[in-house]
């Protein structure tokens, strides 16, 4: 069963993230359902403008942390030591090209967020052209502080050097009011007027022919590409394998076996020094921590 609900309507493919159970979380069938939708209305010629948003209560909470971090033993993203970062790297590439179809589609492609895009899920939707959140939706990267890198790197091309370190350093949630402040997306609107705002942004996408869409998104792509989009992409992906393998990145996910995965985030952004606990459950912290 697809974990992506594809649905046409009036020159708009509207694609919905469907494990509401799971807060839409990522689990390994994701990133290719998606990959699949977007390709099949980027071959629709009756498709203008393709949309994406999540189902429930929210776009996406980010990696299913029940499946890739509480579950005991080896698992899907997290090897027994000593680990292969040329597996994980294959893995992670793979995703991130999943998610950059989204990018590369010939189509507009906006993203609804209501809820969170969170983690992993702020990965898919900075992939978007657009984004469309709610005033009192939350969007950023909390794994940048212990356990992940963004492997698709938008922040930085979307923001600037100063607010993508600010974004990273911290792992801060921020709402869709403070995300339009910065720049970061495109518009935050109240949350009742979410669905009204999309539908008039595609309303006036949607009668621009296809191919004027289509140049203007690829001149405007290709200056980001020609700054090293791919080459960035190449380090965060390598480097969100190292942030798993750390000591710190052990020592989260032993936590989120021992605890849950809940308490763990709680601990990992309580900003206390990680190092510490680190020390404790593994063994000295290494000279400078």
């Amino acid at each position: 069963m697809s974990t992506v609900i594809y649905e046409t309507h009036d020159r708009v493919a509207t694609l919905t993230l469907n494990r509401p159970e799971r807060l839409n979380a990522i689990n390994t069938q994701l990133p290719g359902d998606l990959r699949e939708a977007v390709e099949r209305a980027d071959a629709d010629p009756d498709v203008h403008v393709i949309v994406l948003q999540g189902a429930g209560k929210g776009f996406c909470g980010g990696y299913d942390l029940v499946e890739y971090a509480q579950t005991p033993g080896e698992m899907h993203g997290n090897q027994e030591m000593p680990w292969d970062p040329t597996l994980d790297y294959a893995m992670m590439s793979r995703n991130t090209e999943d998610f950059m179809s989204l990018w590369r589609a010939s189509k507009p492609t906006i993203c609804k967020i209501h809820g969170a895009a969170a983690a992993g899920g702020s990965d898919i939707a900075l992939c978007c052209d657009m984004i469309v959140m709610a005033d009192d939706a939350r969007i950023g990267y909390p794994p940048a502080r212990v356990w992940g890198i963004p492997t698709t790197m938008m922040w930085v091309y979307r923001l600037g050097i100063e607010n993508a370190k600010r974004m990273l350093f911290t792992g801060d949630l921020i709402s869709g009011s403070e995300a339009a402040e910065m720049g970061l997306i495109q518009a935050s609107v109240p949350a009742e007027d979410l669905d009204g705002a999309v539908a008039a942004l595609c309303d006036r996408i949607k009668g621009v022919p296809r191919n004027q869409l289509m140049m203007s998104k690829m001149v405007v792509n290709q200056a980001y590409e020609a700054m090293g989009l791919a080459n960035t992409q190449r380090f965060a992906n390598f480097f969100d394998g190292v942030a798993r393998h750390s000591p710190e990145g052990l020592w989260f996910r032993e936590r989120a076996v021992d605890v849950g995965f809940k308490q763990a985030v709680a601990e990992r952004d309580s900003g206390a020094n990680i190092a510490e606990g680190v020390s404790k459950d593994l063994g000295p912290a290494r000279p400078g921590d």
